[in-house]
């Protein structure tokens, strides 16, 4: 086993480069502070790894994601939701036997309590769908008492397995709220994904049908973004849930942390920026301004936390675009644009030597707008698929022996120790 020597005071402290599967080696630094009295100071744990984990690998210089080991291009390509999310927390793709009976399971957990519908009513008309969400699935915990006992396996399961099922009924009762429409029951005979659609725009008053091809490209933007390693609202998930929180806890505070615009809102501030540029011949006025340091511009849509290459989701969502367009016969001219925008860019020396390449929410807000979900809703429907990933990343922490409360320390710059001066006499 290798070593990293670090010296401190003219003595010698050794640590232990611990390795992976796959990916760069880490530095076991558990010892430091005992050791030395020294902590790392790391803003943003950009260079920290928090925890152990088999689920979601990411090589962001070579463009690769991995579930369980499963490029994400031929899970986005030959599988479903629910398989993926079998996969994830299983570990393994399930047999056709083991697939029928987790899509069983999880539509037979689909419906909320009757009560949580009062829930909904105590919200402003044009609350937020994110904000209903964080407070309707904190409020879970309320009615679900049978599976908040994180120290049962079984009451874990029930949990995961209910979070995952209600999310779409969540989410659609969240739509169906903000244009005044009444509340539309899940159907146990429809697919996750085409279930959610009917929810969301479907009505009492004629039959809904589900649009095979949309279905599937909905059902594709929900694997793309099923789990993506410990991004800010995973850790966040995991850190709430090192306290011993309830699982539903959990998953608000997940759903809060994936609120901010510079993580869940990215799509949405992308679609906006196509929008803006409107028709392809403005194109080279808008590049010319995000190159220009004093133009406060920028290419949303473009570049990415973790990828410094092309992101491999985007691939395949800039496909899924032409099939949604072509199944509902319709054209956008900001579809055009964003093609030639990103053709533009990625020919401009500028965006190559920066690494600046389309992520997945450069084309998801076109296809989710397409659709027809207003971009208040985009977020959501981040929430709605990544609750897998947060359930499987809650569940394997849980079930690790060397897991311990989250306490980040800090670098203290604040006064010394002073003497406290009564109000009078200041």
């Amino acid at each position: 086993m290798a070593n990293v020597k670090l010296t401190s005071e003219g003595k010698d402290f050794e640590y232990p480069v611990l390795s992976g599967s796959v990916g760069p080696d880490v530095v076991d630094i558990r010892k430091l502070y005992g050791q030395t009295g020294l902590f790392t100071f790391d803003p943003g744990f950009t260079s920290t790894a928090s925890c152990e984990s088999a689920l979601t690998y990411i090589d962001g210089d070579e463009g690769i994601l991995l579930h369980r080991g499963y490029p994400i291009g031929q899970l986005a390509e030959h599988s479903s939701f629910m398989e993926v999310s079998y996969l994830l927390l299983n570990g393994e793709l399930p047999s056709q036997d083991e697939l029928g009976q987790f899509e069983y399971t999880i539509s037979r957990h689909t419906m909320l309590h009757e009560q949580l519908a009062t829930f909904y009513r105590g919200f402003r008309r044009d609350a937020h769908p994110m904000a209903i969400m964080c407070g309707v699935v904190g409020a879970l915990s309320a009615f679900y008492h049978d599976s908040t006992d994180i120290s049962d396996p079984m009451q874990r399961k029930i949990a995961s397995h209910r979070l995952i099922a209600k999310m779409p009924t969540i989410a659609a009762m969240a739509y169906k709220y903000s244009v005044g429409q009444p509340f539309m029951y899940p159907r146990n005979d429809l697919s996750y994904t085409g279930n959610f659609l009917r929810m969301t725009f479907g009505v009492p008053a004629e039959e809904y049908e589900v649009i095979p091809e949309v279905e599937k490209a909905l059902d594709r933007i929900f694997i793309l973004h099923a789990d993506h390693e410990q991004n800010a609202s995973t850790s966040t998930v995991r850190l709430a849930g090192s306290s011993g929180a309830n699982p539903f806890a959990c998953i608000a505070a997940g759903i809060a942390c994936l609120w901010g615009p510079a993580h869940g809102g990215a799509n949405e501030a992308a679609l906006n920026m196509l929008r803006e540029i409107g028709t392809p011949d403005r194109i080279k006025h808008y590049i010319e301004r995000a190159k220009d340091k004093n133009d406060p511009f920028r290419l949303m849509g473009f570049g990415h936390r973790v990828y410094k290459n092309y992101d491999p989701r985007a691939t395949v969502m800039q496909q899924t675009v032409r099939d949604v367009f072509k199944a509902l016969k319709v054209t956008d001219p900001v579809f055009e644009t964003a093609l030639q925008l990103e053709e533009i860019a990625l020919s401009d020396p500028y965006f190559a030597e920066k690494k600046l390449f389309p992520n997945v929410d450069f084309y998801s807000g076109i296809i989710l707008s397409a659709i027809g979900f207003p971009t208040t809703m985009f977020t959501a429907l981040f929430a709605l698929a990544r609750t897998v990933g947060w359930v499987a990343q809650w569940n394997e922490m849980i079930s690790d022996p060397g897991q311990k409360i989250g306490r980040p320390r800090q670098l203290y710059t604040g006064p010394t120790q002073r003497e406290y001066v009564p109000v009078a006499q200041r």
